[in-house]
């Protein structure tokens, strides 16, 4: 992938076409769009742009720039169909440009499975105020009603009953010096399509990229070139805090093609998103940059890190959780049901650190100059890797250009701009771009890490075998902690997976949260705290169940309780309602809950299924991201004694779908990620330093351990859009074990199954 300089006008003149008119569609101030409208140039210029994102030139190409991030989940795809759908647009002729870092987007950040969600009425009304001002350009070029006139598939059509000699239908290109003149209508007069005329929403569609990702054309970030650049690889210290005593860089600077070795910046905590610290080395390839770093003689300080031992930290964690701790919810009165005895159940549970081990590890081009600087980053948040830029070598935001490649995998690792900013110091140290290259052992040694969590819970159960009192607390090392060293605490978001918001119908219900003092960086990773969370809790779920000595599906769907919508304010002690909190249009709703529930367990054929003999099924529901999904999993035992994972069954209710065959996509992959995790992912560290270098001490699972059948069911919805990328990993742990204990009597309380000789 080549490239060039750009500044943000240059960028938008290679976009659009030369004296393109841009026009802003009611969603953005004027200050954010004002600068992209060129004054020399008349009005009746021969390019139509209602909005940043899209554009109509001569030709009848139609634009759209891709704000938010492609790295697998068809984002660049799943945006742009909104667009083309209300507009009326032929998804032959249109062609997707990627943007460049801009707070003119709004929101670049592509995490937290919202760019559907937050985009989808935006885009729907891009594309609808483009349809109604070409359809109004039209009626003006034939001097007719505008109701005589309708956009369809690239044209505004001339009703019938009024076509007698006009021409039939105007092209879109032909209407685009027009439409550029027009002022934009009023709201009200937009009318968006209903959903019973969607072209493209709710259809299957290939990714957009799709054929050059499969013929090796795509651009990956380590595709990006450009003239003069060298590369550089960093030799990071072993244990979070660390610094460098001092390094000898003789045989280094001897390796053919080592241009320099510089001395990063000392890391300083609280982590954030800068870099580790080090030693670099600037080379003109990347085999010389790897191998004049190991030769580099340093000596370091380990810092204050240098005695965590996870094996040690973990029994901390799991004495804190059977102590009482902060109260996060507290409905009813658990303890005091607790207290007055009867059959009480009681459990611990334990997850590990996990590493994201993206496909493409950390990789950045920057090239720094005296007044600007241009960078080349596979990021999920480019205006945050903009911001982290301009800040580490001192020049304006404005003047720092961020493009995004895509992204070969991320999971949550590439919304941190450490690597980044490296490329930015050591381009500046060169005087020459400089592409910064993390080997996969850089990734998993180094990354931001997944946290270590440890659970314990207490129910009554009832005499019908159902919870009267149900206690959990949570202990685990906050993302807060990242960005603030003394926060040892979940904040309300991340108890807010899957641990408050507990939708069983229980009457006493106390859920606390214990401290822990985070010793490794600590980020998001696909579902973030529902993934620990939905392990113990819907495994705790499946334990009283068989204590009650009943199925666990039915026990399942009996915990759930009626149909009815949950009263937010009940879930947490720190709930504030937002000020559109009385027209919230995702409420918790116990109707979807249980309908996936129904959904998974029949199209696995739950009540078929015999048990036993080294065969086993499990089930688990988890609503995250707004998103309501059920797993059922069967599994059976080798003749070595190894868990093989038969078939997956997933049903899911993520609202109105854009593009079905892209959720299913995530949802098999989400099978696939979880069963890593569940088998085999686990982070330790000794004397400070993470034990894990590659896929052979932190395995993914190949072909013979992943699930040999994945069937995703999708259920219709006309509700809101919600999250697809992240909701299928959650109730992938907990469903796996709970087929496991099916089929051997083995609860399994502490991931990975590694451990427990099962893989």
């Amino acid at each position: 992938m080549s490239a060039a300089p750009v500044t943000r006008r240059r960028f938008l003149e290679g976009v659009f076409s030369a004296g393109a008119f841009v026009l802003c569609a009611g969603a953005l101030p004027r200050g954010a769009w004002a600068e992209l409208v060129n004054p020399a140039l008349p009005l009746a210029d021969t390019a139509f742009h209602p909005s940043v994102w899209l554009g109509i030139e001569p030709d009848g190409t139609v634009l759209i720039v891709a704000a938010r991030s492609e790295m697998g989940t068809g984002i660049r795809t799943a945006l742009p169909r909104v667009v083309a759908d209300e507009l009326e647009a032929d998804w032959q002729r249109v062609r997707i440009v990627q943007a460049i870092g801009d707070e003119k987007y709004g929101s670049q950040d592509t995490d937290g499975s919202h760019s559907i969600r937050s985009f989808f009425e935006v885009m729907r009304w891009a594309g609808g105020t483009a349809r109604t001002m070409l359809t109004q350009a039209a009626a003006a070029r034939w001097g007719v009603p505008v109701e005589q006139c309708e956009a369809r598939l690239h044209a505004v059509h001339r009703r019938a009953s009024t076509a007698a000699g006009g021409d039939p239908a105007l092209g879109y290109g032909e209407l685009a010096a027009a439409a550029a003149r027009l002022p934009l209508p009023p709201r009200e007069s937009v009318r968006l399509k209903p959903r019973s005329q969607w072209r493209y929403i709710g259809h299957d569609a290939p990714a957009y990229d799709l054929e050059a990702i499969c013929t090796g054309q795509a651009g990956y970030g380590m595709d990006a070139r450009v003239p003069d650049m060298l590369f550089a690889a960093v030799a990071h210290p072993p244990v979070l805090g660390g610094t460098v005593a001092g390094y000898d860089a003789t045989a280094a600077r001897a390796v053919a093609g080592v241009r320099q070795v510089v001395e990063l910046p000392p890391f300083h905590f609280p982590a954030g998103m800068q870099p580790l610290g080090g030693v670099a080395v600037i080379a003109d390839n990347t085999w010389a940059a790897f191998e004049g770093r190991r030769k580099l003689q340093i000596r370091w300080d380990d810092g204050p890190n240098a005695g965590y031992d996870s094996a040690a930290y973990r029994q901390q964690l799991e004495a804190t959780a059977r102590r009482p701790g902060k109260v996060a919810r507290n409905n009813g009165d658990a303890l005091a049901e607790l207290a007055a005895g009867g059959q009480i159940v009681t459990a611990d549970y334990y997850a590990p650190h996990l590493a994201h081990a993206s496909m493409e590890p950390p990789v950045a081009l920057v090239d720094v100059r005296a007044d600007r600087a241009e960078a080349w980053v596979p990021t999920q948040d480019p205006q945050g890797a903009q911001a982290a830029i301009a800040a580490a070598i001192g020049l304006p935001k404005d003047k720092v250009i961020c493009h995004v490649p895509l992204l070969g995998g991320a999971f949550g690792r590439k919304s941190m701009h450490d690597f980044a900013v490296e490329a930015a110091l050591l381009s500046r140290a060169a005087a020459r771009p400089v592409k910064v290259v993390w080997s996969r052992e850089d990734d998993i040694k180094f990354d931001y890490y997944h946290s270590v969590a440890a659970m314990h819970f207490e129910a009554k159960l009832g005499g019908d075998g159902l919870p009267t009192a149900w206690l959990a607390r949570t202990v685990f090392p906050p993302i807060g902690s990242t960005f603030n060293d003394a926060t040892e605490y979940g904040g309300s978001g991340e108890l807010g997976m899957g641990f408050t918001d507990l939708p069983f119908a229980i009457p006493n219900v106390r859920v606390e949260n214990g401290p822990a003092h985070g010793h490794l960086r600590i980020g998001w990773l696909r579902s973030v705290a529902n993934i620990y969370h939905a392990f113990g809790v819907e495994s705790f779920a499946d334990e009283l169940a068989h204590r009650a000595g009943r199925d666990p599906l039915e026990y399942l769907l009996a915990l759930l309780g009626p149909d009815r919508i949950v009263d937010p304010a009940l879930l947490s002690v720190d709930y504030k309602p937002r000020p559109n909190a009385g027209n919230n249009p995702y409420p918790i709703d116990i109707a979807r809950y249980r309908r996936v529930v129904e959904l998974a367990a029949e199209r696995a054929g739950w009540g078929k299924f015999k048990p036993g003999n080294g065969r086993g099924i499990g089930i688990a529901v988890h609503r995250s991201f707004l998103t309501y999904v059920a797993s059922v999993v069967q599994v059976h035992l080798d003749e070595n004694g190894l868990v093989r994972i038969d078939r997956v069954d997933t049903a899911l209710d993520a609202g109105t779908v854009v593009n079905p065959i892209n959720v299913r996509a995530q949802f098999e992959g989400a099978a696939v990620f979880g069963a890593s995790l569940a088998l085999y992912g686990e982070i330790t560290a000794k004397n400070g330093a993470v034990e894990q270098a590659n896929f052979d001490t932190y395995p993914v699972c190949r072909i013979q351990q992943a699930p040999a059948a994945v069937h995703v069911h999708i259920v219709a919805s006309d509700a809101p859009p919600a999250g697809v990328g992240e909701p299928g990993v959650p109730p992938f742990a907990p469903a796996l074990c709970n087929a496991v204990f099916a089929a051997t009597g083995r609860r399994i309380r502490a991931l990975p199954l590694v451990h427990a000789g099962l893989a």
